[in-house]
């Protein structure tokens, strides 16, 4: 278990901790549980912003597949049987080759860094907008606390809750009243 993964159970250990204290000293005390995956998912802003992504992603591999699809045509034309290249032709384009697989190599890695970069910001300013949606839920409803549940992916962060704790559909509402 890394570094990262200990803290961040201790983290929500020391929360539940504290969260089990507060309900005991408080007369009522309201948490809610939410899915920001399926925030992102269900709601109309998200939506938009991952078909935005995959449509970010396709039109890169449209490239990458059509160089691959121009160096496989070299190689087959290098490899030909038939073909009437001379020697110095023939290691001219064998040249020509490697030096189109080099390109091809650095703009897959490129675009792959790119499409990463992206993800990676698009994930950071919507857990933003989905938390400032949840707040408002929390303030609205009376939460002292909404969970994020977490996903079979990610750290699960809540083993178990009962349903109704469950305010991801509101949360997807209010997101959607904020990011028109």
């Amino acid at each position: 278990m890394n570094r990262k993964s200990v803290v961040g159970m201790f983290g929500v250990l020391v929360a539940g901790l504290w969260l089990a204290h507060s309900a005991v000293a408080a007369e009522t005390f309201k948490v809610g549980v939410m899915d920001q995956q399926a925030v992102m998912e269900q709601s109309k802003a998200g939506k938009r912003a991952l078909e935005e992504m995959k449509s970010y992603s396709l039109t890169r591999q449209k490239i990458v597949n059509s160089d691959d699809q121009e160096l496989k045509d070299l190689e087959q034309s290098l490899q030909d049987p038939n073909s009437k290249l001379s020697e110095q032709a023939k290691q001219e384009k064998q040249e020509q080759f490697r030096a189109k697989l080099e390109a091809y190599q650095r703009r897959l890695a490129d675009f792959n860094r790119e499409v990463q970069q992206k993800q990676r910001e698009m994930v950071t300013e919507y857990a933003k907008k989905i938390a400032a949606a949840a707040q408002v839920v929390a303030q609205k409803e009376g939460y002292q606390a909404i969970l994020d549940k977490g996903s079979e992916v990610m750290i699960r962060i809540v083993l178990y809750h009962q349903p109704g704790l469950d305010v991801t559909d509101r949360v997807v509402k209010e997101f959607d009243s904020q990011n028109k």
